[in-house]
């Protein structure tokens, strides 16, 4: 049957971790790296490369390799986010036909789940590897706060892989299992999840072997990628001061900036102060080369990026105030993600919850080591095993459209799944005969500003004066988040139901044409 493992699939890196006969272990290639670069390389004559030689090509040939492309799936080309994105990647991103952002490179154009699903591939490989034998099924983990295209376009990179998804779950989640999974520790814990390219904050309450989630919050734009970026600006900013050549609009020398943003961010995390030499950025007057030579401080590093931190505080207190709780009442507090090895990060957790920040497990590899007991938990035949119970919230509010465009919320976020709710609605017409039911995922009190997922429409209602005809709507989200709205005209008994699967931009039919074992490679 194969093995299944637990994948976390990040922005900026890639874990894959199994659990054997001394419990879980993750998963190293050849080399003995125990992460993978989430980066995508395109070389001549359709040669896909992943990984750390991927990575390499990312200054050399910035258009034909694509990193951070989580934080274009799911999502449409118009969103905020995406185009927020496009500012800063030299890689072309083009819009899908059904109108979600797709990624153009060498005059192909790849849907956000292939390009994904480069990466899972190349950790089921670095899985079978390690282990000799093949990988079939995988746990595959997301931030808490993705929204269900998101989630689907996840499950469609696993298809296209060749890898059976038995179950998407949240990365604190993963987290929280990973840190006290069989101990039984009774105790309201926090995951402070910053990884690459998405911060989420969630709060728990472990009682034996039973992980309930209390509330979540999170940020999918704010992540290790925009700390690169803010240092990033900061070196261009020093290297016009003193060359007086702006580089604001040459992605390249950019590019090298942000690279070497990052390596002086890893360098900080052992020494006071890093050396930064970034050679051949520009040409001055007379042709020659410029270039920057400066040093940095973990005292300059920490205001450059405290911004970012304190924005993530933003979220933790909506977490804290969606679950009736003050940092006090946090026992402890779990760094996820390889933005939490930043030192400055790490002294304000610690000073915003009152307590020293829990360590004691690696931030980049405790994601992949939750997911793996959960795939242990799915596959195992040992019934005498211990299991864990995981209870989980909807992450974000689900509702409907009404008259003037608002949003009326049926079920609020961080409502325990699985869970049910209806209202009743009456007509806001005179004689009106049909009702358009729009669903929607989101925050705001305007319909227009959160995620469509799904619209139908109720017909064959009575002619009557407006109000007269009561229309009741049902929503049903199961326990791996699917959700099922019904509407029902109350007066002749006639409903329309819609099971909504959210989609990712591809139809079902493109994903099987897509998945790799169907291609020759």
């Amino acid at each position: 049957m194969g093995v299944a493992v637990g994948i976390d699939l990040g922005t900026s890196n890639s874990c894959v971790a199994w659990v054997g006969p001394d419990g879980p272990k993750v998963l190293a290639d050849g080399f003995g790296n125990l992460t993978q670069p989430s980066v995508v390389a395109f070389g001549h004559g359709g040669q896909v490369i992943v990984g750390h030689r991927a990575r390499r090509n990312m200054i050399y040939a910035p258009r034909t390799t694509v990193a951070s492309a989580k934080r274009l799936i799911g999502r449409r080309l118009s969103s905020d986010v995406v185009q927020r994105f496009m500012a800063s990647t030299a890689y072309e991103v083009v819009e899908g036909p059904h109108g979600d952002a797709r990624v153009s490179v060498q005059g192909r154009v790849y849907a956000v789940p292939e390009i994904s699903a480069y990466v899972l591939r190349h950790m089921k490989q670095v899985a079978e590897e390690a282990l000799g034998e093949p990988v079939t099924g995988a746990v595959i983990t997301v931030p808490a706060y993705f929204n269900d295209h998101q989630r689907q376009a996840t499950r469609d990179a696993a298809t296209i892989a060749g890898l059976d998804c038995l179950r998407i779950i949240n990365e604190p989640t993963a987290a929280a299992l990973a840190y006290g999974f069989n101990k039984g520790r009774r105790q309201h814990i926090a995951v402070y999840d910053l990884g690459g390219g998405t911060f989420d904050v969630s709060l728990l309450r472990l009682d034996d072997d039973i992980f309930e989630v209390v509330s979540t919050s999170g940020d999918t734009f704010l992540g290790g990628d925009d700390f690169d970026y803010a240092a990033g600006d900061f070196l261009m900013a020093l290297f016009q001061r003193q060359t007086g050549v702006d580089l604001s609009e040459d992605r390249t020398a950019r590019l090298k900036l942000r690279a070497a943003s990052e390596r002086a961010k890893i360098g900080l995390t052992d020494n006071e102060a890093v050396n930064i030499s970034v050679p051949a950025l520009a040409r001055g007057p007379g042709g020659e080369e410029l270039g920057l030579e400066t040093t940095l401080t973990r005292d300059q590093y920490a205001r450059i990026v405290m911004p970012l931190i304190q924005k993530t505080f933003l979220t933790c207190d909506d977490a804290l105030q969606q679950a009736h709780m003050t940092p006090k009442q946090i026992d402890h507090v779990l760094m996820v993600g390889g933005m939490t090895r930043v030192l400055a990060v790490r002294d304000a957790v610690s000073l915003y919850f009152g307590k020293p920040a829990y360590t004691g497990i690696d931030p980049d590899q405790v994601v992949a080591i939750g997911a793996a007991i959960q795939a242990h938990n799915l596959t195992t035949d040992d019934l005498d095993a211990p299991g864990s119970v995981l209870l989980d919230v909807t992450p974000q509010s689900l509702g409907i459209r009404t008259a003037g465009g608002f949003c009326e919320v049926l079920i609020p976020r961080n409502t325990p799944i699985p869970t049910d709710s209806a209202k009743t609605f009456s007509t806001a017409h005179d004689n009106q005969t049909e009702v358009r039911v729009e669903v929607y995922q989101g925050e705001s009190r305007m319909a227009g500003d959160n995620e469509l997922l799904g619209q139908f429409v109720l017909d064959g209602l009575r002619a009557a004066p407006r109000g007269d005809i009561k229309v009741r709507i049902g929503f049903e989200i199961d326990a791996d988040g699917i959700v099922q709205v019904v509407a029902e005209d109350t007066d002749s008994g006639v409903f329309r139901d819609l099971r909504i699967e959210a989609s990712s931009g591809l139809t079902q039919d493109e994903v099987q044409e897509l998945t790799f074992d169907q291609l020759d490679f």
